[in-house]
This record gives structure tokens, C-alpha cells and sequence, in this order.
């Protein structure tokens, strides 16, 4: 229950029926102040509130679970006010550390879709976890950040050498550099930054107008992506910014995407073959860190540039 309502999950997702079950048995409010203690009252969104419209629809389906009307009363208490906006979800990455992210309630925002987190995201991010030693003192490149999940719990758990956020739209970059900041991590120009993070940038890299001196001086280790096949057009974009080979010594490169077209999944496989580029699928990981939709399919591709 914690973790759905901090990652802003869909309410059908919740554990509801073994909720209730434990709400008809309930012979005190003791329950119910738990259940709001651990989401509408938990201290990350004292802190950093979430929409009120998300708290709402929360609040009504815990309300339809409780068959007492003195039970209800007490939840409609705690109905956040209008102070609340519409920015936080929180993931927990482990018992030892946790990511918190600022991002849109929306799916499109400002007319873009990359304020707000994706399930492929969720899903390189327990890879890389369970996968640590593809990123230690490594320059990790990550095209399309969005909101920063994936990024973030590898500079806190990876031990990368340096990190470079990138994305194409302003807003974007903004929400990301506030990201950066909320999770304690410090830009690339701070002089008082702790040198044992990963020194961390965040770059503006439009995949059809960056050029091959650009990539160059950057000069990734590692490149990743996730969920950045949306249409066709960001495909072959896509592919053209990672035919770019002029690179001291070839990166490491891991894509993952949500399987929702198969059509466009079979034109990245073509398009790489048309630039040459090797890839073979990840074999799916054991770990489940996060509660995105278990129902999708996800995939993963390690390319050989």
C-alpha cells in the first residue's frame, strides 16, 4: 500500500481486497491511522505534497472500503487542502536507500510526455541494481531522463564515475536539475559538491541535431534508454545518434522499452541491422523493486556499437 501510493500507482493496482478484509475485522481506528500515516500523512508527502487530486481518489476508495460511518468521518479529516500540488511520487530502491522524484500527475504535460516516469524506467533501474558492476567509475550517458528514476537510483547505487542527464526540452532539464538537488546529489558546477558522488550533468541533446564532436566530447562508458521508442520517427533518430561511432572506444548500450507496439520494436531490430549495430536481449531480472504494471511486457537490449 505504501510504496503504490508514493509511486503514484494506478488505484486498481492497490491491494484492496485483503485491505478490506483487514478493515471488517478492525475493531479500532488503530488500522486506519497506520494506513494513513504510511501514505496521505507519510513525512515525504508532508514535505513535498502531492496533488490533491491524487490524495482524493485515494482517500474515496478508502472510504468505500470502511463499512462504519465514524470511520469514514475520520478519513474525510484528513483531506489535504488546496496547498497540495501536483509533483511527488516516491520509489523505494532498497531497505538502504530511496529515490524521490518531483514530477507531473499527468501523462502529458506541457505538451511532452517526459515529465513523468515510465514503467521501462522502473524497470532498467532494478536491473542496473541487480546489475551494479555494469556502471562502477563509469561515464554513464542516459538519453530521454524524463523525470530522473532510472538515473538517480544508479548514481546512488552504482557507483558511476559521472552521470549525464539528457533530454531535449527545457522543462524537462529543469524538473531534472530540481531532481538531482532533491535526492542530494550536486550538479557538475558546485564547488562544494561531495566527491564521493558521481560528478552529474544535465545536458540538453536533441537526438536529430546532435552531432558526432558533441557525443565526442562527451565520451560516454555506458549509454542507456528507456521507453524512447514511442513512434518511429524517435526510432530512427534514435538509431542514427548511436551509429555516431566516433567514440575513443565503444560504449556499453542498454535500451529497454515497453513491448505496447510491436511494429515499432520490429523497426528498431531493422533499423539496427541497416547501421550495423549487434544486439542481443537481457534475459528478464529476478528482482521486483518497483510496482509498475506486472501484465506488461518488457524487453531490454544490450546493443554492440
Amino acid at each position: 500500500m505504501e510504496r503504490r501510493f508514493l509511486a503514484a500507482r494506478a488505484l486498481h493496482s492497490f491491494p484492496w481486497l485483503s485491505l478490506e478484509a483487514k478493515l471488517r475485522d478492525s475493531s479500532d481506528s488503530e488500522l486506519l491511522r497506520d494506513i494513513l500515516q504510511k501514505t496521505v500523512k507519510h513525512p515525504v508527502c508532508v514535505k513535498h505534497p502531492p496533488s490533491v487530486n491524487c490524495a482524493r481518489c485515494f482517500l474515496s476508495e478508502l472510504i468505500k472500503k470502511v463499512t462504519m460511518w465514524w470511520m469514514a468521518t475520520c478519513l474525510l479529516s484528513h483531506l489535504p487542502s488546496d496547498r497540495w500540488n501536483d509533483s511527488l511520487a516516491l520509489s523505494w530502491c532498497s531497505p538502504q536507500e530511496a529515490v524521490t522524484l518531483s514530477k507531473s500527475t499527468a501523462i502529458i504535460s506541457h505538451g511532452i510526455t517526459g515529465l513523468v516516469t515510465w514503467d521501462a524506467a522502473l524497470y532498467l533501474a532494478e536491473w542496473a541494481i541487480e546489475n551494479p558492476a555494469a556502471f562502477p567509475h563509469r561515464a554513464v550517458l542516459e538519453l530521454g531522463s524524463g523525470a530522473g528514476l532510472t538515473a538517480l537510483a544508479i548514481c546512488k547505487m552504482c557507483r558511476p564515475r559521472a552521470y549525464i542527464f539528457s533530454d531535449c526540452h527545457s522543462r524537462v532539464l529543469e524538473q531534472l536539475r530540481g531532481n538531482v538537488l532533491l535526492n542530494g546529489l550536486s550538479l557538475e558546477a558546485d564547488i562544494t559538491a561531495n566527491l564521493d558522488s558521481p560528478r552529474v550533468t544535465v545536458a540538453q541533446l536533441d537526438w536529430d541535431v546532435t552531432t558526432v564532436h558533441q557525443l565526442s566530447a562527451i565520451q560516454p562508458d555506458g549509454v542507456i534508454a528507456a521507453d524512447v521508442l514511442y513512434c518511429p520517427e524517435a526510432v530512427v533518430s534514435l538509431v542514427g545518434l548511436a551509429a555516431c561511432r566516433e567514440h575513443q572506444r565503444a560504449p556499453e548500450v542498454y535500451v529497454a522499452f515497453t513491448v505496447c507496439n510491436p511494429e515499432t520494436c520490429q523497426l528498431f531490430t531493422t533499423e539496427l541491422g541497416r547501421a550495423r549495430i549487434r544486439w542481443e536481449v537481457k534475459p528478464r531480472h529476478d528482482q521486483k523493486l518497483f510496482p509498475y504494471e506486472e501484465h506488461l511486457e518488457m524487453a531490454m537490449l544490450n546493443l554492440t556499437l
